[in-house]
């Protein structure tokens, strides 16, 4: 089964409906789409201080029980606001999978053109990796199905990204993108699992007047190798802001190559797709040149 196969579409009717069935003293609350949606989930804003989540495929299902139990754990160990959990749902005749209920946080997804200091952004989401990498994770969730091997050993998806470096080999430095990536497996990880984002994307980390204000979307959570949740350092930061993102977070050079190798092999699969939209694949292509540049300066 694709990603697509069972994918959802879920309306506000649906959602104002759950609600009234099933958490009635929320059942007069206004209920709307919130203005930028996610892949792994649809968010409607519930009220003025909620927000609803709903699985959009079978896939992502396991993230909601993992979010409310474990959100409340790592909240009080981190410096910015997270989602609080407030509630879970029952499927039903009409939506076939657990949703939630999680407490609204204000902010607008991080876009380049909004962000006062791009350096001091890279700083303090570099201190909030730090920070959740020193909560305590021996009991964590490891790396599997339910955040898609984030975490875990890159190996994992080998096959996949020399398939896509085959299949684009006329249009990016072959040999180049094969060097980061048989560079990047041939480290691992050697010390105890931390805690993991899992999706540390700019739509996921959120900016009020320009400054970044709160991190969402933990779906892909759990314990592993941190190296997964460093990509940003190709995917949004360049320059100095990358220069401060890799001085702040003081992680070895092994690991360093497991997040370019992380980076590439997302934008290789987004550059695989042959959807009509070019812009994610003209993205995408930047990363891997950048990538592959950051590699060979070492």
């Amino acid at each position: 089964m694709t990603d697509h196969d069972d994918r959802r579409e879920v309306s506000a009717a649906t959602v104002r409906r759950l609600i009234g069935t099933q958490f009635p003293q929320w059942a007069d609350l206004p209920v709307r789409r919130v203005d930028v949606d996610g892949w792994d989930n649809h968010s409607f804003r519930l009220g003025t201080d909620m927000k609803v989540r709903l699985p959009s495929a079978s896939r992502y299902v396991a993230q909601v029980e993992k979010e409310h139990l474990w959100l409340p754990y790592l909240a009080p160990h981190l410096p910015l606001p997270i989602p609080q959990p407030l509630a879970v749902g029952e499927p039903d005749e009409d939506y076939p999978w657990p949703w939630s209920i999680q407490r609204w946080l204000p902010g607008t997804p991080a876009a380049l053109a909004d962000i006062v200091d791009l350096s001091n952004f890279a700083v303090k989401i570099a201190g909030f990796l730090q920070a959740l990498q020193q909560v305590p994770a021996n009991d964590g969730p490891t790396a599997g199905s339910h955040n898609f091997f984030r975490g875990g050993p890159l190996r994992t998806y080998d096959t996949e990204t020399r398939r896509c470096i085959g299949l684009l080999r006329d249009n990016i430095d072959a040999a180049g993108t094969m060097a980061v990536w048989e560079t990047a497996l041939a480290t691992r990880w050697e010390q105890p699992p931390v805690w993991i984002h899992g999706d540390v994307a700019p739509g996921n980390l959120l900016t009020t007047d320009g400054r970044l204000s709160a991190v969402i979307d933990f779906g892909s959570c759990g314990t592993g190798d941190p190296a997964c949740d460093l990509v940003l350092a190709w995917t949004f930061l360049s320059g100095d802001s990358r220069g401060a993102f890799k001085d702040r977070l003081q992680a070895d050079a092994a690991t360093w190559e497991r997040a370019r190798g992380w980076a590439l092999w997302k934008a290789l699969l987004v550059m695989c797709d042959d959807g009509e939209n070019r812009e994610p694949r003209d993205a995408a292509r930047r990363v891997v040149e950048d990538v592959i540049g950051d590699h060979r300066s070492g």
